[in-house]
C-alpha cells in the first residue's frame, strides 16, 4: 500500500468523540468558572434593591342601558363611532397623561417618597458633568413624573377590552395603592368629562328651547288665522266640512235616485200584471191599498159562495149568472184602483227626480267650494307641518333637556371604563429574578467555556479526522498485515494473457497502469469468465507498473466464508472487515456471506470512493448487464465504465447493454472485445 497518501480536503471530518473527550478533560475547569460566576452574579444580586410589581384592570365599554340611557335615545344605539382598537389607544393615552398623573402624585404623596422624588444615577449624566457640561436641573413635579412613568407600564390585554396598569415599586403597599389610585383616577376623570359634557348640553339645549317656543307660538298662529280667512274648519273625525258636504249630497243623490227607480219598477209591475189579467194580490204595494184590500176580500167571498152553489146549482141558474157577474164588476174595480197605485207610484218617482235634480245642482256648488277649499289646504298642510316639525323639535328637547339636567349630578354618571380588579400588594419581588438571572448566567457560561474548547480544537486540527469509511479501511490495513501476509498470494489467479498488446485489452490495461483511470467499473455481457481475464490483465499491468490495487466482487454472486460487500450493504460488518490483503499493494473484497446486496444501501459506493483514496487503482466487477447488475450501486461516484464482451458477441447485444447502461446516468468510456480462445485458454 502506498504510504504518503493523503486525504483530501472534502474526506475530512470532525471527530466528534475527540471533541466530547476534550470537553471531558476541560469539564473541572469548566463547572469551577461557571460555580464562581454564579457566586459573584449571587453576591450582586444581594445588594441590588427588590422591585414589587402590582396591576389593576379597567375594562373598557359602554355601559348605557335601558334604565341609564337618555330617553331621545331609547331606541337608538349610543355606541361610539370610534372603532374598539382606536378607543381602547386613546384610554391608554389618557392614563399616561401628565394631568392624570399629577393627580396620582397629589393624593399618594409622592413628592415625599425618596423613590420617586430622587433623580438617582444616571451614567449620561454622570458623564457630562465630569466634561463640565451639566444637564439642565428638572423640578420636583418632572422628577416624580418622570420616576412614576419610568414604574408605570400600562398595556392591553390580548384580544379583549381590559387595560392592565402595572407599577413597580420597592414597597409593595406602595406599588398596589398607586395601581389602585391611577385606575381610580382615571375612572373619575372619565365620569367628571362625561357630567361636563353632559352640562355642556344642558346649556345649549336651555338656548335651543327658548328660541323654539318662540317659533313653535308663531306657527300654530299662522295656521289659526289661515284657517279662518279661507274658512278652512274641520268637523268630526278631523274631516273638512266642504268635505263632510260633498259627502252628504253624493249620498242624498243616490238615494234620490234609488227611490225614483224603484216606484217606476213597481209601477211597470203593476200595469203589466193590470193588462195581462193576471193576480194583482201578490203585489205589496196593492195589498197595502185599504180599498183594494177591501175589493179583495168581497171578491174572495164571492168565490167561496159561488164555489159553494156550483155544487147544487147549474151554471145557467139565475143565483150562479149573479154571483160571477159581482165577481167580475170587483175584479173590474181591483184593476182601476190597481191603476190608481201605478199613477201614484209614477207620481212619486216623478218627485223623486226632481229631488235629484236639485240635489245634482247643490252637488256641483259643492264641488266648486271642495276645490277652492283644496286648494287652501295645501298651504294649510305646509304650514301645519311646519308647525309639527318645530313642536316636535321642541320635544325632542325638552325630554334631552329634563334628561341632562337629571344627569348632570356627578354621582349619576356612568363613564365608559370601570376597574375590575383592584391590585394587591405582591409577596414575590418582581426584579431581580434571581432564579432565571442565574440560571441564565450559567447557561452562558458553560456555552461560552464549551464553545472555546471546541473552537480550539477545531484550530489546532485535532478534531478533524478523515471519514469513517477511510479511516476504518486504513485501520484494517494497518492490523491485519501479518493476516494478509500468511495467506496465499495468489487469491487472484494471474495468468499470462495472450495475444496483441494493442489490443482493445491492451489498450485498457495501458490506461489503468498510466493513472488515467483509477476506478473501473466492468460490466459483461457474455460470461464471466471474460471479466476474470481482464481483471487479471489489469491487476497484473497494474503491479507491474508500481501500483496498488484493489479488486471487489459486486457481480458473481460467489457466497465466501469471509465478510463481503453483500455483509456491508447489509451493516452486518464495517468497512475494515471486508478488505483482505492478498499483498502488500494487492487487495481484495469478495461477494460475502449473503446471497444478495441490499441495492437500497450506500455503504458499497463510500467503499468503493475510500478505496479509490487509498489504491492507485479499484476495479470492480459489477457483473452482466441486466437485472441484476450491480451498477445502480455505483451510479452516483466517479468511475469509468467498460463493456466487456466476446468477438462472437452479437452487435445488437452490446448496443442493448450500453443502452441498459446508459438509462441507468451512466455511459460506456470502452468496450472491450476478447477473442474466444483467449477466453477458452483462461477458462
Amino acid at each position: 500500500m502506498s504510504t504518503d497518501y493523503q486525504p483530501a480536503d472534502d474526506n475530512l471530518r470532525m471527530d466528534a468523540g475527540g471533541l466530547l473527550r476534550a470537553i471531558w478533560v476541560r469539564l473541572p475547569r469548566i463547572v469551577l468558572v461557571t460555580a464562581l460566576l454564579l457566586a459573584a452574579t449571587f453576591a450582586i444580586l444581594m445588594f441590588v434593591p427588590k422591585t414589587f410589581e402590582s396591576s389593576a384592570s379597567l375594562l373598557v365599554e359602554a355601559r348605557d342601558s335601558s334604565y341609564t340611557r337618555s330617553a331621545a335615545d331609547t331606541g337608538a344605539s349610543s355606541g361610539s363611532s370610534v372603532n374598539a382598537e382606536a378607543l381602547i389607544s386613546s384610554q391608554i393615552e389618557l392614563i399616561k397623561s401628565r394631568d392624570l398623573l399629577l393627580e396620582v402624585v397629589d393624593s399618594q404623596k409622592l413628592r415625599s417618597v425618596p423613590e420617586f422624588s430622587g433623580a438617582g444615577f444616571n451614567p449620561i449624566a454622570s458623564v457630562l458633568a465630569l466634561t463640565g457640561r451639566k444637564p439642565e436641573a428638572r423640578s420636583l413635579d418632572e422628577t416624580v413624573l418622570a420616576n412614576l412613568s419610568d414604574r408605570m407600564t400600562v398595556i392591553r390585554e390580548r384580544d379583549s377590552a381590559v387595560i392592565s396598569v402595572f407599577v413597580r415599586s420597592t414597597d409593595p403597599e406602595l406599588a398596589a395603592s398607586i395601581a389602585n389610585a391611577v385606575a381610580e383616577a382615571h375612572v373619575a376623570r372619565r365620569a367628571a368629562q362625561s357630567v361636563a359634557d353632559t352640562t355642556d348640553a344642558k346649556i345649549w339645549l336651555q338656548g335651543e328651547i327658548d328660541k323654539l317656543r318662540t317659533k313653535v307660538n308663531a306657527a300654530d298662529k299662522r295656521v289659526a288665522d289661515y284657517k279662518v280667512e279661507n274658512g278652512l274648519f274641520v268637523g268630526s273625525n278631523a274631516t273638512p266640512v266642504t268635505d263632510q258636504a260633498l259627502s252628504t249630497v253624493t249620498q242624498q243623490i243616490a238615494d234620490a235616485q234609488q227611490k225614483k227607480n224603484d216606484a217606476l219598477s213597481r209601477a211597470e209591475l203593476i200595469r203589466g200584471l193590470v193588462q195581462s189579467g193576471q193576480p194583482l194580490d201578490g203585489v205589496s204595494d196593492v195589498r197595502n191599498s185599504v180599498v183594494i184590500s177591501s175589493l179583495l176580500q168581497t171578491s174572495a167571498n164571492l168565490q167561496a159562495e159561488l164555489a159553494q152553489r156550483s155544487t147544487t146549482l147549474l151554471n145557467g141558474h139565475p143565483t150562479i149568472k149573479a154571483l160571477r157577474a159581482q165577481v167580475a164588476e170587483l175584479d173590474s174595480q181591483i184593476r182601476a184602483e190597481s191603476r190608481k197605485v201605478a199613477d201614484s207610484l209614477e207620481a212619486e218617482a216623478s218627485v223623486q227626480a226632481d229631488l235629484e235634480q236639485k240635489l245634482r245642482d247643490e252637488l256641483t256648488r259643492a264641488q266648486i267650494a271642495s276645490g277652492d277649499a283644496t286648494q287652501g289646504g295645501v298651504t294649510l298642510d305646509g304650514l301645519q307641518r311646519e308647525a309639527k316639525a318645530q313642536r316636535d323639535l321642541l320635544e325632542t328637547y325638552l325630554a334631552r333637556f329634563n334628561d341632562a339636567e337629571a344627569r348632570s349630578v356627578a354621582t349619576s354618571a356612568l363613564p365608559d371604563v370601570r376597574i375590575v380588579a383592584e391590585a394587591a400588594a405582591s409577596a414575590v419581588p418582581s426584579s431581580p429574578k434571581t432564579a432565571l438571572i442565574l440560571g441564565a448566567v450559567g447557561f452562558v457560561a458553560l456555552v461560552l467555556q464549551a464553545g472555546a474548547v471546541l473552537f480550539g480544537e477545531l484550530m489546532s486540527g485535532r478534531a478533524l479526522i478523515e471519514r469513517q469509511a477511510y479511516a476504518a479501511v486504513e485501520e484494517a490495513m494497518l492490523t491485519d498485515d501479518a493476516d494478509a501476509a500468511a495467506e496465499p498470494e495468489a487469491a487472484i489467479p494471474m495468468p499470462k494473457p495472450t495475444g496483441s498488446p494493442r489490443d482493445d485489452l491492451g489498450r485498457l490495461s495501458e490506461a489503468v497502469s498510466g493513472r488515467q483511470l483509477r476506478t473501473v467499473l466492468l460490466a459483461n455481457v457474455g460470461e464471466r469468465d471474460e471479466v476474470t481475464l481482464v481483471i487479471d490483465r489489469l491487476v497484473e499491468d497494474a503491479l507491474n507498473a508500481g501500483l496498488s490495487c484493489v479488486v471487489v466482487d459486486a457481480g458473481s454472486g460467489d457466497i465466501s466464508q469471509a465478510q463481503g460487500l453483500s455483509d456491508l450493504a447489509a451493516e452486518r460488518c464495517d468497512y475494515g472487515d471486508v478488505v483482505q490483503r492478498a499483498s502488500e499493494d494487492l487487495a481484495e473484497v469478495s461477494w460475502g456471506r449473503l446471497a444478495t446486496i441490499d441495492r437500497r444501501s450506500a455503504r458499497p459506493a463510500t467503499l468503493v470512493e475510500a478505496l479509490a483514496d487509498i489504491y492507485h487503482v479499484v476495479i470492480v466487477d459489477t457483473g452482466r448487464v441486466g437485472m441484476t447488475s450491480s451498477l445502480p450501486l455505483f451510479a452516483d461516484i466517479r468511475a469509468g465504465v467498460v463493456l466487456v464482451a466476446a468477438d462472437t458477441a452479437s452487435v445488437q447485444s452490446v448496443v442493448a447493454a450500453r443502452a441498459d447502461i446508459k438509462s441507468l446516468g451512466l455511459e460506456v468510456g470502452r468496450v472491450v472485445t476478447l477473442p474466444t480462445e483467449r477466453v477458452a485458454a483462461v477458462a
